[in-house]
């Protein structure tokens, strides 16, 4: 992401509500502090959303967020991103989270009709049967995150691609026996990930053999969390044949995993070599190989293309795809140096 009111507030001296009051036009902020304020966004060259300052103006109203299982890291991240955006309106978020998939029809609803929201983000979940009808009927407009229906506008990270440059990391490295620590196979960011990945292995001959495709039963954040990252590798190291590498579907599930290769005595990086998806703050400080996605920039597209349909600006259905990025770091040291290498001390 660009300048955020955070960065005018910080250099400002400021609370972010007061940079919020001032692009609003609020009469609550003195002349002094406005006149600072708009000096600052100007030395910085920061641009307000200028439909979303135009909309604020006109009217006070609500953003809904629907989302599955509010703690996932995914989610907060995101979110960050959208509040971020959000902060240079007078808009309120109002989360409605789903304790699972099946749910989320039902707080969609709420959202749609027991809400004043001006606009509706969907996240996460296949648009089809009742939900593809609900939105479909909406008054509000609707934007799909982390989700795709051709008809509905959306933002999303080209999940298959991230697991297509998974497979391609281990098969360039030598790997010869992956393994995938699975997710939900109802998440579909997870199926798509696996897909991407099997995939490529196959171009490669590599096989996947499905007795390696663990999936997390643990319902905690649609499997997306560290227990079901230890208990699937502590599975896959059990075994008699275990693998040489393992792909895990997020950053929680591979944090799980790495204290389940502790435990065994196993030098990360190199008797195994571990990729993780997100880039959460923590993958850097745990040399956590993985796919990067620009979450706080879904976030705040997310926002913005809502903003723009709100206002009419936005022409046919849009759909924006952002691209996940490799980041290496020790678990899969050994891959680039094409030796054994050092592992990660755990």
């Amino acid at each position: 992401m660009g300048l955020t009111i955070y960065d005018i507030a910080s250099r400002a001296g400021v609370s972010i509500a007061t940079v919020s009051r001032v692009f609003n036009g609020s009469d609550r902020v003195s002349p002094a502090t406005r006149d600072m304020v708009l000096s600052v966004a100007d030395e910085l060259g920061y641009q307000p959303h200028a439909s979303a300052r135009s909309l604020a103006r006109r009217r006070t109203d609500v953003v809904s967020a629907v989302i599955p299982m509010i703690s996932n890291y995914f989610f907060a991240e995101v979110l960050r991103g959208l509040q971020d955006r959000m902060a240079e309106t007078e808009f309120d978020l109002l989360v409605f989270s789903a304790r699972s998939l099946d749910e989320m029809a039902v707080q969609l609803d709420r959202a749609l009709h027991r809400g004043r929201s001006a606009g509706v983000l969907v996240f996460s979940v296949p648009i089809a049967g009742e939900l593809e009808t609900l939105v479909e009927k909406a008054a509000q407009p609707v934007v799909l995150v982390d989700g795709y229906h051709a008809g509905i506008d959306s933002i999303s990270s080209d999940n298959r691609k991230g697991g297509i440059l998974a497979a391609e990391h281990f098969a360039q490295g030598g790997i010869r026996r992956p393994a995938v620590l699975m997710a939900n196979r109802e998440s579909v960011p997870a199926s798509d990930r696996l897909a991407g990945f099997e995939a490529r292995l196959r171009t490669h001959g590599i096989p996947l053999e499905p007795s390696l495709i663990v999936e997390n039963r643990n319902p905690l954040n649609d499997g997306y969390n560290e227990q079901g990252g230890y208990t699937g590798m502590k599975a896959l190291l059990s075994r008699s044949d275990p693998p040489d590498a393992v792909f895990a579907t997020s950053d929680a599930q591979a944090v799980g995993a790495l204290e389940a290769l502790k435990e065994s005595s196993r030098s990360v990086g190199v008797d195994m070599h571990l990729i993780g998806y997100d880039d959460l703050p923590i993958a850097r400080y745990v040399g956590l190989t993985t796919l990067r996605q620009p979450m706080n920039d879904i976030g705040g597209r997310a926002f913005e293309l809502l903003m723009d349909r709100m206002t009419g600006t936005a022409n046919g259905t849009v759909h924006t795809v952002f691209s996940p990025t490799l980041i290496q770091r020790q678990s899969t040291r050994a891959l680039a140096e094409g030796t054994v290498g050092e592992g990660i001390a755990l």
